[in-house]
């Protein structure tokens, strides 16, 4: 049941993140990706704290993988994040 119950969760969880997404301006991306590059960065603190305080190799592993996927994330935002903000400088010498 628990399973069922979380797997309930996952998925209107997909459904309310498609439905946001898709009604944000364009103007808004820039503030929102920043918002969302700061809780990435919060999840490479949990992972690196699941990584020292974990009791298996298993969790260890699982908090390794999280630090890779968050610090992709944090990094590839931030590049987005920059190459739309260019768009906006003046082309000069």
């Amino acid at each position: 049941m628990e399973l069922i119950l979380l797997v309930f969760v996952f998925v209107m969880a997909v459904f309310l993140g498609f439905e946001l997404i898709q009604k944000v301006p364009s103007q808004l991306h820039t503030p929102l990706k920043s918002g969302t590059n700061a809780i990435s960065g919060i999840t490479m603190v949990g992972a690196i704290v699941a990584i020292r305080t974990s009791g298996s190799e298993l969790a260890s592993w699982l908090g390794f993988a999280a630090l890779i996927l968050a610090t992709i994330n944090v990094v590839g935002g931030y590049l987005v994040t920059d190459r739309m903000l260019g768009m906006f400088k003046k082309k000069g010498r």
